[in-house]
């Protein structure tokens, strides 16, 4: 008799062992299609465990990942369940669910094996696996694009530098003798609203190639102990009135005692200006442009979010490439957003954008504090 239970006890423990491996190796075949997205990973991985579990016909799942559910088609909440974390990075980021629909009599772990213990845990480590594995090639492939993006700029700097060098000289004699011929005496009225044309055209050009030249750091930032709330109140002063007339509300969210950085104070007051204005162009029918700084992790950050007519991710990936323009012709040279990057860039910090077609824009630039001794450079 007591052979006869042992057999039995054994060939349950067989069944559970094969439904266990029958399990994983289904995880693994829908892990290992190719072009199959996460989303319809996690979905195919938490209908398939519930066919593991020892009532089958009664268990559900449920997969829940960064706020993000996938459940089997029957899933409801009940008293019953099994629950392993997702830990990816040892950071917990979700969870997965085995519940039963019907009370089921007490077993190891409830009305649950301690084999199903093991299989909810491993199916968490697999899907932490598969998780993990997703995001190193992302991050693989974002960090070659950015690669390619950053070759692509300093070749286009090399360009552009060269381009600004050799314009500057016919530029100057250009607005030398437009400026000389406006003073002649006897000119004809309607020769010196010609010359004031040409004038203009010429100090505008001459906007474009300083512009170049900041882009291609040709110009290095003459750098001194700066606070960014100056800076941002500064800059802004002159906003307010222009702002207003427009419907936008221009708010400034400043943090109190804010370190000071090392940086040059036009350069960056140049970069706030950019992001206001593009954000303001942004907004035809007014809205909100905050103007933020804070302190984080030795860096001190400057944030500017506006409620405009956002970017699309088309859009987005070209704003810093030079001479790329949404605006009509005429109305942008399509450098704004590559001097700002250049200038971030030179004094060693990073910019980070966010938008949503309709939701607005969010930029983020963090700048590294530096010692005081920095100032020694480029005086």
């Amino acid at each position: 008799m007591a052979k006869s239970q042992l057999s039995y006890n054994e060939k349950a423990a067989l069944r559970e062992r094969v439904k266990e491996l029958t399990c994983l190796y289904g995880i693994a075949q829908i892990a290992g299609r190719p072009g199959i997205s996460l989303e319809e990973i996690l979905q195919g991985i938490v209908e398939l465990l519930p066919s593991a579990w020892q009532y089958p016909e009664i268990a559900t799942g449920r997969i829940t990942l960064d706020g993000t559910e996938y459940k089997t088609a029957r899933f409801h909440e009940a008293r019953q369940k099994q629950t392993a974390d997702i830990l990816v990075g040892g950071r917990p980021r979700g969870a997965i669910e085995i519940v039963y629909a019907e009370q089921k009599p007490e077993l190891d772990e409830g009305p649950f094996l301690k084999e199903e213990r093991n299989l909810i845990d491993e199916a968490a480590r697999q899907v932490a696996l598969i998780i993990e594995r997703r995001q190193s090639k992302e991050d693989k492939l974002k960090l070659h694009a950015q690669l390619r993006h950053a070759d692509r700029l300093a070749t286009i700097g090399m360009l552009a530098a060269g381009v600004a060098h050799e314009l500057n000289e016919p530029l100057g004699n250009i607005l030398g003798f437009a400026q000389l011929a406006k003073k002649c005496s006897g000119v004809p009225a309607p020769a010196t609203k010609d010359i004031e044309k040409i004038e203009a055209a010429s100090l505008q050009a001459r906007d474009v190639i300083q512009k170049l030249l900041v882009f291609a750091r040709q110009r290095p930032p003459r750098k001194t102990r700066v606070n960014l709330n100056q800076v941002v109140q500064d800059s802004l002063y002159f906003f307010g009135a222009r702002c207003a007339k427009e419907g936008i509300e221009l708010v400034q969210a400043l943090w109190p005692n804010l370190p000071e950085i090392t940086a040059d104070p036009a350069q960056l007051n140049q970069v706030l200006v950019n992001l206001v204005v593009n954000a303001s162009q942004s907004m035809s029918g007014g809205g909100t442009i905050t103007v933020g700084t804070r302190f984080c992790d030795h860096d001190v950050c400057l944030i500017v979010e506006d409620t405009g007519a956002g970017m699309s991710k088309e859009v987005l990936d070209k704003i810093f490439v030079p001479f790329f323009t949404t605006k009509d012709v005429g109305q942008g040279t399509g450098l704004g957003m590559p001097v700002v990057h250049g200038i971030v860039t030179a004094h060693g910090g990073s910019i980070e954008v966010e938008s949503r077609v309709g939701c607005g824009t969010r930029f983020e630039i963090r700048l590294p504090i530096g010692q005081p001794q920095d100032t020694k450079e480029n005086t």
